[in-house]
């Protein structure tokens, strides 16, 4: 029996827990953040206790104090994490090797109101305004005119101001209007499934437009055409990550890759397809084995 730290939230730990178990693996529930952690005799983890971890945690300091006390390697390490997280990079990444993503621009902070304004100019209005490496939508905007635009990079200018802010950039990029919205899901270079996410209609009419499931979007499960399929397997290879989701944006005329995330939410089993849970728990084993051949 393989014993696997997870340090997600319980929603994916609970739904992965006894698929899993069938599997051969035991999954702990090791939560990194939002508690106390001793660090000395009587700290919650010890060397030794899991054989492999899940996903590294999401807040990085704190992942760093679970991985000295764990001493375990992750499927999705500290690397891949923070590749995926930083939006910019992987843009520019997956657009050097040929593969469609939406127009964008990298501002680094900080920037006068002039370069800005160009900045602008590059796009037809509205602009979407998105901080670089937050997640669910955290800070995303839309501006429809120059002065609403430079008064949101006004925002970001002030709260990049805090020394305590690690990034200091953000993305401005072209706005897909009535683009449908996929999370497709890749495990070890394979394609496992999909969702469609959707904004409810009255949301809709409210005038929301960010696809987050975490901001009240549903999530249907969807059969991809194979080239979307394969074009999801690419940005996993490209990016050398394990285990990810990857954002694609359809419009009446063009595939975009809009974002890819290292931590996904592991959703309901019929959303995926029927080896999704026998891939997870071959890539699982994997790097625990990899381990022992270290260790021996």
């Amino acid at each position: 029996m393989i014993d696997l730290a997870v340090a997600n939230k319980k929603e994916t730990f609970e739904r992965m827990r006894e698929p899993l178990a069938e599997r051969g693996i035991r999954v702990h529930h090791v939560p990194a953040s939002e508690r106390v952690v001793p660090l000395g005799e009587d700290a919650p983890w010890s060397a030794g206790e899991y054989d492999v971890g899940f996903v590294y945690p999401g807040r990085l300091m704190e992942g760093g104090v679970a991985d000295a006390l764990l001493e375990i390697p992750w499927l999705n390490d500290h690397e891949t994490v923070l590749t995926s997280r930083n939006k910019a990079e992987v843009l520019a990444r997956l657009e050097r090797a040929d593969l469609p993503v939406p127009n964008s621009v990298y501002v680094s902070n900080d920037v006068g109101e002039d370069e800005l304004a160009d900045a602008f100019d590059r796009f037809e209005p509205p602009v979407v305004v998105k901080p670089n490496s937050t997640t669910r939508g955290v800070g995303v905007a839309k501006a429809h005119d120059l002065d609403s635009f430079l008064g949101i990079c006004d925002y970001l200018s002030l709260v990049h101001d805090y020394r305590a802010t690690g990034d200091r950039s953000f993305l401005v990029q072209e706005y897909l209007p009535e683009a449908t919205d996929y999370r497709v899901m890749i495990v070890e270079g394979e394609y496992v499934g999909a969702v469609e996410r959707r904004l409810p209609d009255e949301a809709v009419r409210e005038g929301q437009w960010k696809h987050n499931v975490h901001r009240g979007a549903e999530a249907t499960g969807v059969d991809l055409p194979s080239a979307w399929r394969e074009l999801a397997e690419s940005v996993a290879a490209e990016l050398e990550i394990p285990f990810l989701g990857v954002d694609l944006l359809e419009t009446d005329d063009r595939l975009v890759i809009n974002e890819t995330n290292a931590r996904p939410t592991i959703d309901e089993a019929t959303k995926y397809e029927s080896g999704f849970y026998d891939r997870l728990a071959d890539a699982v084993r994997s790097r625990a084995n990899g381990r022992e051949k270290n260790q021996s």
